[in-house]
């Protein structure tokens, strides 16, 4: 895994491969880099090998990459602190896949994942203190603290999913809806190597495919389910070839503009055509989830490697540092502005109040037939503006 990782990518990705940039008021309007070739199935060509991006673009992407990686972190303490509770499942590592396609998606598109996903969650639209007081059991969390770290919700992101490989047939269900609709968008069904060999991941290529639905199937390589390393689980794992009549693409899941570039390639390929697999390829730095040490199966050499390598955060602000995009006194300016929101979205998720006890059966149906559900004395509406408008989609 190790070697796939380190030696199969980055002499290619050490460079700044910035290509002329434009230049204004001391700093590069914008910069094109190149990337890494991307593997094909099923398609005669694909998305450009470089990518352009504009100064406020590297800017956001940059803060979206620093802040979820923020908001793991304080969410691994806030779970030593045995504040979090249960299940956690951290994305650190994997900050490039998130933001690369999120840049891409346009208003109708939709989302729907696994359970890593508090980094989703937050560029779905939900504050950082509505991530982390989610974790917590909080009032202020996007689902009111009753869903906790496998259950967050927004509008077009249909969550977070605890049951392995689920998810879908269900993204496969909401491109069929969004078909159905008119509306143009797509949807992103994302899923792990661990869960690849499903049984109903394959039955939803097969019926997305009949349909042309406009679904993009999502494999996030990370090289291990739960403990288990991908050449030791999957007899193929080029997993971007594995949708048979369905067309593959590889990406390098640690670039984040080549995911944005595949992206905008897989979006319009399903609008216009039907469904595809997109592969990123990428790496976690913790384990399975936080009880998970993550190194009974690989060495800590290994995850160190990866990290001084290929660390997503690390790669991109080399090149938009070098290429003139962004000065390194801005790069530490917005690293003080995110840990400064964090650490005070962090205090709040300690610091927050439970819902009371009246209200945990409440916020079941946007329109609840019957005026009471059993066992509760209040009325069965939304007390939180923000679930109401993730159900009414």
């Amino acid at each position: 895994m190790l070697r796939s990782i380190v030696t199969d990518l980055p002499a290619f990705c050490r460079s700044a491969n910035n290509v002329a940039p434009k230049i204004s008021r001391h700093y590069a309007t914008e910069a094109t880099f190149k990337i890494m070739p991307y593997r094909l199935h099923k398609f005669q060509s694909g998305p450009k090998e470089e990518a352009t991006v504009t100064r406020d673009d590297a800017i956001k992407m940059y803060k979206n990459m620093q802040t979820i990686r923020r908001i793991e972190t304080a969410a691994g303490n806030l779970y030593k602190e045995k504040i979090v509770r249960g299940f956690c499942h951290l994305y650190s590592g994997q900050e490039a896949c998130a933001v690369g396609m999120r840049s891409a998606m346009r208003p109708a598109d939709c989302i729907i994942s696994a359970y890593r996903v508090h980094g989703w969650t937050y560029l779905m639209g939900v504050s950082i203190a509505g991530v982390l007081c989610e974790l917590t059991g909080r009032k202020t969390g996007c689902a009111r603290g009753k869903g906790g770290s496998m259950h967050m919700y927004s509008k077009n992101f249909y969550g977070g999913n605890g049951i392995v490989g689920a998810q879908i047939p269900l993204g496969a269900g909401v491109a069929l809806a969004n078909k159905y609709k008119g509306n143009g968008g797509v949807c992103f069904a994302l899923y792990g190597d661990g869960a690849s060999n499903q049984g109903q991941v394959f039955e939803a290529y097969n019926m997305s495919h009949l349909w042309k639905v406009p679904c993009i199937f999502v494999c996030e390589n990370n090289g291990y389910g739960m403990g288990t390393s991908a050449e030791r689980s999957s007899s193929n794992t080029a997993y971007y070839t594995r949708g048979d009549a369905l067309p593959g693409i590889w990406v390098d899941g640690m670039d984040v503009l080549a995911v944005r570039e595949a992206t905008q390639f897989a979006i319009d390929y399903a609008t216009k055509t039907g469904p595809l697999v997109m592969e990123v390829f990428t790496y976690r730095y913790s384990g399975h989830s936080m009880s998970d040490p993550g190194t009974s199966y690989r060495t800590r050499d290994e995850v160190q490697e990866v990290r001084q390598t290929k660390d997503p955060i690390m790669l991109f602000k080399n090149k938009i540092t070098e290429s003139g995009l962004v000065s390194a006194d801005e790069i530490k300016k917005f690293d003080a502005e995110i840990k400064k929101e964090v650490d005070a979205a962090t205090a709040l998720s300690k610091s927050d109040t439970e819902i009371e006890l009246k209200e945990l059966t409440t916020d079941i149906y946007s329109a609840n037939i019957e005026p009471k559900v059993r066992g509760t004395h209040v009325n069965q509406q939304f007390p939180h503006a923000s679930l109401k408008r993730a159900v009414n989609l």
